[in-house]
């Protein structure tokens, strides 16, 4: 059997969910109030005939620099409202969680202390969280959609037209994704994806509202196939029929083929709710390739690698695979200890004190050490935040494009760079040596080095001049 190593993109599910408590605000001190002494003019008394008018003595007063008046903080004459929108009970819940934690504890990070909420979250209603920034109140909102379009619409029309909210988070499904864009677009609200992957996203349902923190397919497929194909020279792939995967397959062919590999057929795409893989793997079987490469959201990956054991594939074939979330890779990655491959966040792999921050607060009050997605919840409230700042509170869709088109700021991954010409978000990906798995703080890799992926411009036709000298289309700008 050949050891899986290097690469895939996969995403599984596991069904988790953490509760999100909050600790009580610290209080904010009282500022100083600072009394400058103004010195007294010099009183002159003329002399009288009559008086004995003594030597002047002159006399040299000191007067103390007063320190300049700072600029005034932050004010909102109403609160800015937000709207969290993630997946607490669907399909997708295990990655939700790691979206709530994050976000809220990104919130406090940005604003400088904790908010305040009921003692526990209940998703049975929308739950409000209230942090505050200077002298401006943030109210987050947040809301179940289980990674259903239909209720991400109803969710995103109430929180828009009944709360009032001024700006969007959200999703995990990138299918969900694309209807909370079209949604952000006809109501001109600003929205911040994360977690979702699809290049879709910031590619061909691009619109001037959308942002993300999240990465794309293809920062996935460069960040690995550059070390896939140091192994592996063939390959063949399966995926979902919609947008994450039909993306993510092209970012890899793409990718893959670049850097010397070749795809020995055309690509496999399977419907998502699939349930008997059986056929594909058939197929894959018989393709000849060294190595297979799956793309899956969602509980069918289990059946998939089901079939594929049943179907001889397992023995004959490597399976090329991005390392996963947390919780999953005890399970099913225990073959590849020893192996190097890549992944988009892992706690251990990024040194600065955000991401120091990230990892104390998650294992302090939730149990857990950060997981795959805990970076892009915790990126999406800093820019949320940082975007506040930089308008001064306008959180008008004009504003808040305004700033956050060509913004830089500094997350649990170091630097986040939104490039203005499609609001990709360039950051910084890893690769790793796996170590063990079963350290019970998930400790399981070695760091090997860090890639920063710069994905070609991928706007419609209509949209092409805004790419300007970005490759366009594929790696090679063609």
């Amino acid at each position: 059997m050949k050891t899986a190593r290097i690469l895939m993109f996969v995403i599984m599910l596991g069904a988790t969910l953490l509760s999100a408590c909050k600790p009580e605000a610290t209080p904010t001190p009282e500022p100083t109030e600072v009394v400058v002494v103004e010195p007294t003019e010099e009183v002159v008394v003329e002399p009288t005939e009559e008086a004995t008018v003594e030597p002047t003595v002159e006399a040299t007063v000191e007067v103390t620099e007063v320190p300049p008046t700072e600029e005034p903080g932050l004010t909102c004459a109403e609160p800015i409202k937000v709207g969290l929108i993630t997946d607490v009970s669907g399909s997708l819940a295990i990655y939700g969680a790691h979206i709530l934690r994050s976000f809220m504890l990104g919130m406090e990070y940005a604003t400088g202390a904790p908010g305040t909420a009921g003692p526990v979250f209940n998703f049975a209603e929308t739950q409000e969280n209230t942090f505050t920034l200077d002298g401006c109140e943030i109210i987050v909102y947040v809301a179940d959609d289980q990674s259903t379009p239909d209720t991400t619409a109803t969710i995103a029309r109430e929180m828009i037209e009944v709360k009032g909210v001024q700006v969007l988070i959200g999703t995990v499904s990138s299918g969900a994704t694309a209807t909370l864009q079209g949604i952000a677009a006809e109501n001109e609200i600003p929205l911040i994806v994360a977690p979702a992957a699809a290049n879709d996203i910031t590619g061909v349902n691009f619109n001037e509202y959308t942002f993300r923190t999240s990465r794309n397919n293809y920062q996935d497929a460069i960040n690995e196939c550059a070390y896939l194909t140091q192994q592996y020279t063939t390959f063949v792939q399966i995926a979902p029929d919609y947008a994450f995967g039909r993306g993510s397959a092209a970012a890899f062919r793409d990718a893959c083929t670049l850097t010397g590999g070749t795809f020995v057929m055309d690509d496999i795409f399977a419907p998502l709710d699939t349930t008997d893989f059986t056929p594909y793997m058939e197929q894959i079987a018989g393709s000849g390739a060294e190595s297979y490469i799956v793309t899956w959201a969602g509980g069918g990956f289990v059946p998939l690698m089901q079939a594929a054991t049943d179907q001889g594939v397992t023995e004959t074939m490597a399976l090329g695979a991005t390392f996963i979330d947390n919780v999953l890779m005890p399970i099913w990655y225990g073959s590849a200890v020893g192996s190097t491959s890549g992944i988009l966040y892992h706690y251990s792999a990024p040194d600065n004190p955000i991401n120091d921050f990230l990892t104390t607060e998650d294992k302090a009050r939730y149990g857990f050490m950060p997981d795959l997605f805990d970076a892009d919840g915790m990126n999406a409230a800093i820019m949320l935040v940082e975007a506040i700042k930089a308008t001064n509170g306008d959180t008008t869709a004009a504003a808040m494009i305004a700033v956050m088109e060509g913004m830089t700021f500094e997350g649990p991954k170091g630097t986040v760079y939104i490039r203005p010409e499609d609001h990709v978000a360039i950051q910084d990906m890893y690769i790793l040596t796996l170590l063990n798995i079963t350290d019970p703080d998930a400790n399981f890799y070695e760091y090997v080095t860090t890639t920063r992926p710069e994905p070609p411009c991928l706007l419609p036709e209509n949209l092409r001049d805004r790419c300007g000298d970005l490759p366009y289309g594929s790696l090679s700008g063609e």
